[in-house]
């Protein structure tokens, strides 16, 4: 396999894991409503994101540092939106 065909795998898994939230966040946003959501599973997911994020700054590569930051922000948003929505924060 090709080094081409390597980086072609790796961002398309990138863009796959990075975007994979957006229609939950999108749905959240339009319906308002969390039923089905488990805050600890989307800060389990965070966690796991800020640790890659940071992996991949240690590792100088841009795809991780990118795919990952990129996740964290639509994660910790619908984490936020989330806790809005059901009275947490700033009520």
């Amino acid at each position: 396999m090709s080094e081409a065909e390597i980086k072609a795998i790796g961002f398309c898994a990138a863009f796959l894991t990075t975007f994979g939230f957006v229609p939950q966040f999108i749905k959240l946003i339009k319906t308002k409503q969390t039923e089905g959501l488990s805050l600890l599973m989307m800060i389990q997911i965070s966690c796991g994101l800020l640790l890659w994020l940071i992996y991949g700054i240690l590792r100088k590569d841009i795809v991780l540092i990118a795919a990952n930051g990129i996740g964290l922000v639509i994660m910790l948003s619908t984490i936020a939106i989330f806790l809005l929505i059901r009275g947490k924060i700033w009520s």
